[in-house]
């Protein structure tokens, strides 16, 4: 893996117009090259995106909010001249969080990125995006985000992968998806992607309604969960099934409380948004 090192995290409007330029697939393999880049935190940022994503006050930081520190960096190395599928139409499949120690006192991080892990898939085929945050005592926490490129077929047959959860659970929170929702988490995440944002620029892309972002329901979603998940030492899996369209009502259910739990994010008509697990790390 070559390393390029960045001194600043990369500043999003040409990131966006670079993926708004590229709608050709360009090759079938991945570059073997990775970014990174010491970010320190903006305690202000940090406030905002816990009141949209409704997470308490605490001096730990929100599980998801690495990513939002990785944004820069995950839309950099997506729309570089060397990676071979356009950014526009990726489809987030699940994402897999490990935070390995506590998220207090955090401050001044190491983030990297890279894409790994291309294969056939049914509908096209897919690839991860690995995000690591490290700090001066080492790793601290990382995710694996499952991205499916449509439009590329390749050879082989990949059996699917889907998470496997009961039906022992029961409803432990729900809320509004307000229609203005997309709008509000692409201000504290900078993930401005059109159909999250209005109705409009949806259709555009064949959504007749806005959705929410499956980040903003993951971490929607881990603020409810907050009392029942450990601090640290938990890997959190999660499936985005069905969009949660723009304005709705979302139930979140759970097994009870502990080291190990299973959840699901349900819409009107039992609808199923999105599956999860959590677990010690292995």
């Amino acid at each position: 893996m070559e390393w390029q090192t960045l001194d600043r995290t990369p500043p999003l409007p040409p990131l966006y117009w670079r993926a708004a330029l590229k709608r050709k697939i360009t090759g079938e393999t991945l570059p073997d090259a990775g970014l990174r880049c010491h970010i320190r935190l903006n305690p202000t940022e940090v406030a905002a995106y816990r009141q949209v994503c409704g997470f308490a006050d605490s001096s730990v930081l929100p599980g998801t909010y690495p990513h939002i520190l990785a944004f820069g960096l995950q839309m950099q190395l997506l729309t570089d001249k060397q990676f071979p599928f356009p950014l526009l139409g990726l489809i987030h499949l699940s994402n897999r969080i490990r935070i390995h120690r506590p998220l207090g006192g955090v401050s001044n991080v190491l983030i990297s990125v890279y894409a790994h892990n291309l294969r056939p898939h049914a509908k096209g085929a897919t690839f991860d995006i690995v995000t690591t945050v490290e700090d001066s005592l080492g790793l601290l926490w990382e995710a694996d985000s499952r991205m499916l490129c449509r439009a590329v077929k390749l050879e082989g047959d990949t059996p699917e992968e889907h998470l496997s959860v009961t039906d022992n659970v029961s409803e432990l929170a729900r809320w509004k998806a307000p229609a203005d929702i997309g709008r509000r988490y692409a201000r504290v995440s900078g993930d401005y992607n059109p159909i999250h944002l209005s109705a409009l620029t949806a259709r555009l892309f064949g959504f007749p309604q806005a959705i929410a972002h499956g980040l903003w329901n993951t971490a929607r979603t881990l603020a409810a969960l907050h009392e029942h998940l450990p601090a640290a030492n938990v890997e959190i899996d999660v499936e985005f099934k069905k969009p949660v369209r723009l304005p709705s009502e979302v139930v979140l259910l759970t097994t009870a409380a502990g080291s190990s739990g299973e959840l699901q994010l349900k819409g009107a008509g039992d609808i199923q948004h999105m599956l999860g697990k959590w677990r010690p790390i292995a």
